[in-house]
């Protein structure tokens, strides 16, 4: 079953954007430098879900790209599931166009990949799973 986990939001700073959801009662959670994506993320849960704020590191990352093209805005939406390559399998038989191939790690050793806004109605996809727990 899959489930809304979270909405990523580009901001410039973190440390700005972050005061707006804190005048509304929301707490951050934790920030979190994920270094293969050049990103800093801030998640702030918001009822069921989370909403993460994505401030890039270098200009030059993805990220930064897209605030150089884009702005300030909605960078994706993240759905959880419970199987992540289930679902990477499921979508690349449906003719998904997925971002890579690869099933990346994240913040807070999450799961996940990328599906093309071209195969999601013009939206960035993400598709994640929990971190796999030790044995």
């Amino acid at each position: 079953m899959s489930q809304l986990d979270h909405i990523g939001i580009a901001v410039r700073s973190i440390a700005r954007a972050r005061g707006l959801y804190e005048a509304l009662g929301l707490k951050l959670l934790r920030e979190e430098t994920i270094e293969h994506e050049q990103v800093r993320t801030a998640m702030i849960p918001a009822g069921d879900a989370r909403i993460e704020l994505l401030e890039p590191t270098q200009e030059d990352s993805p990220v930064g790209r897209f605030l150089a093209k884009h702005g300030e805005g909605l960078h994706h939406i993240a759905l959880h599931v419970d199987n992540i390559a289930a679902a990477m399998e499921t979508l690349k038989k449906s003719g998904a166009r997925l971002i890579s191939d690869n099933i990346q790690t994240g913040a807070s050793g999450h799961l996940y990949f990328f599906v093309h806004p071209s195969s999601a109605g013009g939206v960035l996809l993400e598709i994640c799973q929990d971190p796999i727990a030790d044995v």
